[in-house]
């Protein structure tokens, strides 16, 4: 088991009573779980998100932390967040990476798993798996 490693798993659905589909506003939530799998306390300080829409239009978005916090997740927790975005198109992916610091100053960057969006599936796409980039 590496030392610094997180892994992530993902939930998306469409949101409909938040959707205006007439004005090509597509409301998708996703909800998202971290759990420190290494062997050293790490803490989530930034992420990086690109947001693709259907007809191939890519945001990008960074910031610190997720939802106003920058957890700190001993070896074993896990730290649960729902977050949202909004497509022009019925469908779209994202994808992207956490930037983390363990509590030895080892620092690292967490793949988030691409997971699709799609207004038609209403829950959308599930991805999990321990994925750490160095």
């Amino acid at each position: 088991m590496p030392s610094h490693a997180f892994s992530v798993s993902v939930e998306a659905r469409f949101l409909p009573d938040q959707s205006d589909l007439a004005q090509s506003q597509y409301s998708f939530a996703y909800t998202i779980t971290i759990q420190n799998v290494g062997q050293v306390p790490a803490q989530l300080i930034a992420r990086h998100w690109l947001i693709t829409h259907g007809s191939g239009l890519v945001e990008e978005v960074k910031g610190l932390g997720v939802v106003g916090q920058q957890p700190l997740l001993q070896p074993g927790e896990s730290f649960e967040y729902t977050s949202g975005c909004r497509l022009r198109t019925p469908s779209g992916r994202m994808e992207g990476s956490y930037f983390c610091v363990a509590e030895d100053g080892h620092r690292f960057e967490v793949d988030i798993p691409a997971f699709k969006l799609d207004a038609d599936d209403g829950v959308v796409a599930s991805a999990s798996g321990p994925r750490v980039l160095h």
